[in-house]
């Protein structure tokens, strides 16, 4: 046990961070399991698709909303501190709908609401959470550990939560509620294990509105850090766009089922847990700067791919590789700005970076639902390739650079 815990936690990326590794991958069961139950527990309150729908949208607004708050919070004040104040605000909120659902007054107004704390509070425990890394291993490490965190979030958020969320509230619909308790209060109870950690940002002048635009301008100042926060924007625009439709391709264009558009999704995410198996034996031997610039290409000729295909074999195919790329080229992004930021601006360069994430998916959500209905389901990923293609000839050049930033 010990020599297997070593090799996926080795022993010099520290004791703390061992002990934020097994928090996050709690929590991120949890997050799972709410994936499938969420939604669920609104379909079993209400026929009506608005509600439904309103669901999904709720996991999507808060970081658009919040995320900047979030990004100045966590340059301020204990970084612990606040991922326990988050996480304890969600134990709160799902004691509450334990309590509904188990006594039979929930409503789909009072789940809706509890969906959106939980979702808000995840923004404040997620943007501290991904600046808490730099703090405590060595620079030369984050790949490594930034591989472990993201190995939590597909193996326990997208493979084993969703499945488990969905078991359990067959179950009764309180289990699912009740499970989420028990992870984020685990999750707790690690993060106790750990030192304070203050993020060691001075407190000047200006409040909140100060803050958040000393973020955006250094973001912006930056020459790599400001290629890549829009690179990420434009490829999750593209993305967006593709994947709004994803489940209408699989359906009208593959011919697949429901159960089938299932699949599709879960081989996108084992194609990210094999990601996970090679990316310490990738960074060995391909720079940074490498794995980005094929990343791209990747992913533009994903979007190709899936639009010239009717097979669902194919697609499976193209969407297996298109995970592994995504944990890949992300693990990659996330260490290349961890390691060009300084440490009292890591949450809001982190919180202008997720700004961009889901401005980019909501913007492109919204273009792939237009051109699908006006030229077919393929339409969305014609776009994403052409938008992509243009983007990848521009940056081409600078991507190598990108990936050798230092702070500054």
């Amino acid at each position: 046990m010990t020599i297997g815990l070593e090799r996926v936690l080795p022993a010099r990326l520290g004791r703390p961070f061992r002990w934020l590794v097994g928090a996050v991958w709690a929590t991120n069961l949890g997050d799972g399991v709410a994936v499938a139950a969420g939604p669920l527990l609104v379909a079993s309150l209400t026929a009506d698709p608005f509600p439904v729908a309103l669901a999904a949208l709720l996991r999507w607004a808060p970081p658009l909303l919040f995320g900047l708050h979030a990004g100045v919070l966590s340059d301020r004040v204990d970084r612990r501190r606040i991922v326990l104040v988050a996480h304890a605000a969600r134990i709160l909120v799902l004691a509450g709908l334990v309590v509904t659902v188990a006594t039979g007054v929930v409503t789909v107004a009072i789940a809706l609401a509890g969906l959106g704390l939980l979702a808000t509070a995840e923004v404040f425990a997620d943007n501290t959470t991904g600046t808490i890394a730099p703090m405590l291993v060595p620079r030369d490490d984050l790949a490594t550990a930034n591989a472990r965190v993201a190995t939590g979030y597909i193996t326990m958020n997208q493979l084993a939560g969703p499945s488990l969320g969905a078991t359990l509230f067959a179950a009764g619909r309180v289990w699912p509620l009740v499970a989420q308790v028990v992870l984020v209060l685990a999750g707790v109870l690690m993060l106790l294990r750990m030192p304070s950690l203050p993020a060691g940002g001075e407190r000047v002048p200006g409040g909140l509105r100060r803050d958040m635009v000393e973020g955006f301008r250094w973001t912006v100042a930056h020459p790599a850090v400001r290629t890549l926060v829009l690179t990420i924007l434009i490829f999750n625009l593209a993305f967006g766009a593709a994947w709004s439709v994803l489940v209408l391709y699989s359906t009208q264009r593959l011919g697949l089922g429901p159960a089938g558009y299932g699949v599709l999704t879960t081989i996108g995410a084992a194609g990210g847990l094999l990601g996970t198996l090679l990316y310490g034996r990738l960074t060995r031997h391909v720079s940074l700067g490498n794995i980005m610039r094929v990343g791209l290409v990747i992913e533009t000729l994903t979007h190709l791919a899936l639009a010239l295909t009717r097979s669902p074999l194919v697609a499976g195919a193209i969407m297996f590789i298109f995970g592994a790329h995504v944990f890949i080229w992300g693990t990659t992004s996330i260490t290349v700005r961890q390691r060009a930021v300084p440490s009292h601006l890591q949450g809001r360069v982190n919180s202008v970076n997720t700004v961009c994430v889901f401005g980019g998916l909501v913007i492109g959500s919204a273009v792939g639902g237009a051109l699908a209905d006006r030229y077919g389901v393929a339409a969305p990923f014609w776009f994403a390739f052409a938008g992509s293609a243009l983007f990848v000839i521009l940056l081409w050049g600078s991507l190598t650079r990108i990936a050798h930033s230092e702070p500054r």
